[in-house]
């Protein structure tokens, strides 16, 4: 993307003050330096509605009662000492960025929400016209958002969200991939794709480089349950790999892989989080709350210092790595 062309951007969504001094993300309650982020949880979730594209309504949740249900959970988060979470639920799944925005002011989180589209769950999250447009009328809808920000709130995204399935891309899927790296040219932001596993994380690095983006731009979102083969693969693509399903019954499995992805070097491109969370609509006052968003700290963290993890790992991968992958880029 050409300098020129991006600074126009900016200027557009009313950042340029800030991108003329230092580097920035976007929060839900304004942008803020890449210094400030801290520790940084970079995949979780507030809210989720399954119901679908085409049922999905903000009316189906009340705010108040979803902020008294999960405040708690993002206190005990800024008691641990993190200080920013990225809130990965898309459009037509229940993003809300009013709702974040109240909980970030209340729990002292800072919080980034997202554009984009999910097309895993064979595209019962995407919206009819999403099937009809093309990849360059998607991404217009998708600058749209980091311009205007998001249905008329003024709240900008920090960053790409799609989803794809698991196995070889869809027509639709390479649609959606596309669009987010022509969105990317014209806004700067990081795309993360739900993907699993590495044949479909592969596709979309090639169509990103055949759209002139580079790889560097690219979080593998579920990465975890690949081998050490294809992350090397990934790093040396430059793209990030997200290891983010830690829960309690998989620590053995993380302490492993972080292991690993030490013992080779690959802790530079290595992104870590619970994917966890969060509140349901269809059940009643949002039902079970599954996991929280501690167990790195309360387990995870522990077992790795007992084996030879160092404050400068933890640094790196929660704080530093976090501040770079989303980092506006020009």
């Amino acid at each position: 993307m050409k300098r020129r062309t991006f600074l126009k951007t900016s200027m557009a969504a009313g950042l340029w003050p800030v991108f003329r001094t230092k580097p920035v993300l976007q929060t839900v309650t304004g942008p803020v330096r890449a210094s400030e982020l801290g520790l940084t949880l970079i995949h979780e979730h507030i809210l989720v509605d399954f119901i679908g594209a085409d049922k999905i309504s903000p009316e189906r949740w009340k705010r108040p009662d979803v902020v008294a249900r999960m405040l708690p959970y993002l206190q005990k988060l800024h008691k641990l000492g993190v200080r920013t979470l990225i809130e990965c639920t898309p459009a037509y799944l229940g993003r809300d960025p009013l709702l974040l925005k109240e909980l970030s002011e209340q729990s002292g989180v800072r919080m980034l929400t997202n554009t984009g589209y999910y097309g895993a769950s064979n595209d019962k999250f995407l919206p009819a016209h999403a099937f009809t447009e093309t990849a360059d009328q998607l991404a217009d809808r998708w600058v749209a958002e980091f311009e205007n920000g998001i249905d008329g709130t003024g709240i900008r995204p920090a960053f790409l969200k799609i989803g794809v399935n698991p196995g070889p891309l869809s027509d639709q899927h390479r649609k959606l991939i596309t669009a987010a790296a022509r969105t990317h040219k014209r806004t700067g932001l990081t795309i993360c794709s739900h993907t699993g596993p590495f044949v479909p994380a592969f596709e979309q690095i090639e169509v990103l480089k055949t759209e002139g983006v580079d790889p560097s731009a690219f979080v593998w979102v579920h990465a975890q349950g690949n081998n050490m083969v294809h992350y090397a693969r990934a790093v040396r693509e430059g793209a990030w790999v997200s290891l983010d399903g830690l829960d309690a019954t998989n620590v053995n499995q993380y302490v492993d892989t972080l292991l690993l992805m030490k013992e080779n070097r690959f802790l530079h491109r290595t992104l870590l989080s619970h994917d966890a969370g969060w509140y349901d609509p269809a059940q009643p006052n949002g039902g079970s709350i599954g996991r929280d968003y501690t167990v790195l700290f309360t387990k995870l963290m522990p077992e790795l210092n007992r084996k030879g993890f160092t404050k400068k790992d933890w640094k790196q991968i929660l704080v530093e790595n976090p501040k770079e992958a989303f980092l506006i880029k020009g």
